[in-house]
């Protein structure tokens, strides 16, 4: 089930406004369509400095075992999303960058517009009527995502260490 971890591990993805962009443009999210661009900071004056509109968020933090730990508490008591909402599971290690771009993607396919026949457009069209674990089954199994997000993490600056 979809819902357990695969064995499954990619190479994480940088947060690098830089990485993420040619990431998203590669996959077919038009540059003048939407753009990722880092948030230095909560404060006004930081919050000014990002270009508008804003159209979706993401927010990187540390996994701890506290973090594990209420996520697992989170999952059996999740309910699914609503209709209106993109969201898959993440079953693969490391997606997390790359699941992040999707849901923020997904769920502004309303406010901009795919290129026609790109890997987005199709792979939203393809998963549209799934449910968050089936989405997760079909990222899992989806070479060309793969990839792309192997190209993606690769591009970075940071020093990729491999934990095992």
């Amino acid at each position: 089930m979809a819902n357990t971890p695969s064995a499954k591990r990619w190479l994480p993805l940088e947060a690098n406004p830089d990485v993420m962009n040619q990431f998203l443009w590669g996959l077919g999210v038009a540059p003048d369509e939407a753009e990722c661009f880092d948030v230095y900071g909560l404060d006004e004056e930081l919050l000014e400095m990002v270009p508008k509109p804003v159209l979706a968020v993401l927010f990187l933090y540390p996994i701890t075992s506290e973090s594990e730990e209420e996520r697992i508490q989170q999952d059996c008591s999740m309910k699914e999303p609503s209709s209106g909402v993109y969201f898959m599971k993440q079953t693969v290690g490391n997606a997390c960058g790359t699941i992040g771009l999707l849901h923020a993607v997904g769920n502004i396919t309303s406010e901009i517009k795919l290129v026609e026949g790109s890997y987005l457009d199709n792979f939203f069209k393809t998963t549209a009527k799934m449910n968050p674990s089936e989405r997760a089954t079909f990222l899992e199994n989806d070479r060309e995502m793969e990839v792309a997000h192997s190209v993606a993490a690769t591009a970075g600056e940071t020093e990729v260490r491999i934990r095992h």
